[in-house]
């Protein structure tokens, strides 16, 4: 008799289990859907900005970041304006030697002389936080600048819209740069990415964690 009623029980948690598991697998795929759906659109709407050191050592790491705040002080004034990500890509585009050249210069005064690469192409990036802007993992659009073998840790941000010196822990970006995020996106894009307050920011980050996550696994 109670044999039969532990295996009673035992079906029983299953039950609720397989239940639980089914219907959370539910909630998470209408999630991801939802995402899927706005994402791929408006990944094409932006560029990445992506730098990669030589290597990992100190000073190859520090020599990274002076290039990459040279480029940004060069170009983000010449994006400004720019209305959509074909005026960004052509403006970008234009640029390509004078970037080269600020990046080698940069290099150059530090005692180094590697070479640089440049281009845009689709890059993989994870998760990332940039103040009240959360963006899913995914392929994006980017610039991106390898310094000598590119063996080193990488840096990224957003170029276009203008990502790049915001704060990612604490208050909201900008009002013009808000105003821009709302120009190239539609509404829903909009209100994927964009958390009202910290505890909305945790919550986008989690879910698009669990996104990514299932979209891994699946």
């Amino acid at each position: 008799m109670k044999v039969k009623n532990i295996k009673k029980r035992i079906y029983i948690l299953l039950g609720i289990l397989i239940t639980i598991l089914s219907v959370t697998t539910l909630v998470i795929s209408k999630e991801i859907n939802k995402i899927e759906a706005c994402t791929y659109d408006y990944k094409e709407k932006l560029i990445r900005f992506h730098v990669i050191a030589n290597s990992d050592t100190d000073e190859d790491q520090e020599l990274k970041l002076k290039v990459r705040d040279a480029v940004i002080a060069y170009l983000q004034p010449k994006l400004e304006n720019s209305k959509s990500i074909e005026e960004s890509e052509a403006i970008i585009k234009d640029e390509y030697n004078n970037l080269e050249k600020i990046s080698k210069d940069i290099i150059s005064k530090n005692g180094y002389d590697y070479n640089v690469d440049i281009g845009l192409q689709y890059s993989d990036f994870p998760a990332k936080q940039y103040s009240s802007v959360v963006l899913p993992a995914g392929k994006y659009k980017a610039l991106k600048i390898i310094i000598g073998q590119g063996k080193g840790k990488n840096w990224w941000c957003v170029m276009f819209p203008p990502l790049c010196f915001v704060d990612e822990q604490n208050g909201v970006i900008d009002e013009k740069t808000d105003e821009k995020l709302k120009e190239i996106l539609t509404p829903q894009e909009y209100d994927l990415i964009m958390a009202k307050n910290k505890t909305e920011v945790g919550n986008l980050k989690f879910k698009f964690k669990i996104a990514e996550v299932f979209q891994n696994l699946f």
